[in-house]
């Protein structure tokens, strides 16, 4: 950039049209725009800038938002205001660049790393659920656990957000809180969220996760070796299934009916039992309480440990959840893992742990070396959220929403796609179905989705990645209106009938 502060030559309407956060005021794009251009170097110190008029001018904006913009960077010592001259950058800015390192032309080869013998896993080998990167804009997303921003609260989650920033909030959050968490939060779970599931819990039984996900590592990492048995449901969360198998090769799928988790045998072998009984994952079977009663039967007898994910308890549209198994635990054999984002908002990452205070140490020790807690002042704001009833009414919401559209989706399959069947939806926010014998589902994923219809197939869920099962999907209405799901359904039957 010239040594001229001219808006000829520094192009100024180029580089505001470079700014595309029209998130931003036109006096924050200023402010970015200015800021950006000194840290980059195109401004070094000392550099004059265009008077506010000429600014204003060239970016066909009022002079006073320009005025309001430079007063700002005064304030925040990006620029200094000469008199009778004009703004300039700041002197004394430290904008230099460490120089590039220039590698030798003819480096040997032998000095390239071999990164593929120094990894103990590979964990991008392992078998995920797949999204296409582009499934936001797809016309049917029948994509599961995904957001909606028709059904966010914005409103509520902005005035939490800002009540966490008053001075007394910001001294409870900005420390860092080490090994501990934002004690609101804590209290918020333990008197609002788990006992509308049965539990009850100490203070000290309860601990903040990144999600739910980050709960399961924590708890592989610090219970599971090479030789530990862990039973996995089948089929069952691919994510949980892999996070356990970074840990030991034992394990055991066990099979799932309409009742969730099935009797078998196979139990008894287990050190460690992963179950979703609420809603089982991916076939949404809520486990019977009669399965409930022997399943921590079994534990006591066997010395097993329950992992409970207990994800989507809220979301029964009868609003009779059943009981936690945690609820129902008397010796301490279930870990209960939570999530307060999934239905509220994947991208906050916010779950809990709640276990006996005996492990609970080393998994607040775990922790720390991992992150030590979660953003301190994204705990205040969400423990906010839920004391002042936004969460539990937004949860009482999407169960309306979802039960809507539940009953949309049954409809259309059942007229559109006749040769596909699953059982009754009572909850949740998807559906299991499976198809004709004849029919893959991966291949039809595939062809779906050139139509705009966007799918989960259902043979990553199960353990055994040659599975014959290619019957299933998965059917997500969480991030598509009910308006446009005989549409999508309808579509997806015209890929279906002209399906090789």
């Amino acid at each position: 950039m010239p040594e001229s502060g001219s808006t000829s030559s520094v192009q100024w309407s180029a580089l505001f049209e470079r700014v595309d956060d029209y998130n931003l005021s036109l006096q924050g794009r200023i402010r970015k725009m200015l800021v950006s251009a000194i840290l980059s170097g195109h401004l070094p110190p000392g550099s004059p800038i265009p008077s506010s008029r000429e600014l204003a001018r060239a970016l066909g904006v009022a002079r006073n938002t320009a005025v309001f913009a430079y007063q700002q960077l005064v304030v925040e010592g990006y620029l200094e205001s000469r008199e009778r001259s004009g703004h300039y950058v700041a002197e004394g800015l430290n904008t230099q660049h460490a120089p590039a390192f220039q590698e030798a032309p003819s480096a040997p080869a032998h000095g390239a790393t071999d990164w593929s013998k120094r990894l103990v896993f590979h964990p991008s080998s392992q078998r995920n659920i797949i999204k296409p990167a582009n499934w936001q804009s797809q016309p049917y997303p029948f994509i599961y656990a995904q957001f909606d921003a028709k059904q966010f609260p914005t409103v509520e989650w902005r005035e939490c957000c800002m009540r966490a920033l008053s001075v007394l909030d910001i001294r409870m959050w900005a420390p860092d809180l080490i090994a501990n968490d934002d004690q609101a939060l804590v209290e918020a779970i333990r008197n609002q969220i788990l006992p509308r599931r049965g539990i009850w819990a100490e203070e000290d039984e309860i601990m903040v996760t990144m999600g739910a996900q980050h709960a399961l590592y924590l708890v592989a990492n610090l219970l599971v070796h090479g030789h530990t048995v862990v039973g996995m449901e089948d089929p069952g969360y691919p994510d949980a299934r892999n996070t356990f198998a970074q840990r030991t090769d034992r394990l055991v799928p066990l099979p799932v009916d309409d009742d969730g988790l099935l009797p078998s045998p196979l139990l008894q072998q287990c050190d460690y039992i992963f179950v979703t009984p609420s809603h089982q994952c991916p076939t949404n079977a809520t486990l019977s309480m009669e399965r409930r009663v022997a399943l921590l039967e079994l534990a006591s007898r066997t010395d097993a440990i329950l992992i409970e994910d207990d994800y989507e308890t809220e979301n029964r549209y009868d609003g009779h959840p059943s009981p936690a198994l945690k609820s129902l635990d008397r010796h301490g054999r279930v870990i209960y893992i939570g999530s307060l984002s999934k239905s509220f908002a994947p991208g906050l990452r916010l779950g809990y742990i709640v276990a006996p205070r005996e492990i609970m140490v080393e998994l607040r020790a775990l922790r720390r070396l991992m992150i030590r807690h979660p953003p301190a002042y994204l705990q205040r704001a969400f423990a906010l959220f839920i004391s002042l009833g936004h969460y539990h009414a937004l949860l009482r919401r999407l169960s309306q929403v979802y039960a809507e559209r539940a009953q949309v989706l049954q409809d259309a399959v059942h007229t559109y796609l006749p040769e596909f069947h699953g059982r009754v939806i009572h909850g949740g926010s998807s559906w299991w179905i499976q198809g004709p014998e004849d029919i893959d589902t991966d291949r039809l994923a595939r062809a779906a989705l050139q139509s705009g219809v966007v799918i989960e197939p259902g043979r990553v869920f199960y353990h055994d990645p040659q599975s014959r099962d290619r019957q299933h999907i998965r059917l997500g209405f969480s991030s598509i209106e009910s308006i446009h799901i005989p549409d999508g359904i309808q579509e997806l039957a015209h890929v279906v009938q002209h399906f090789e």
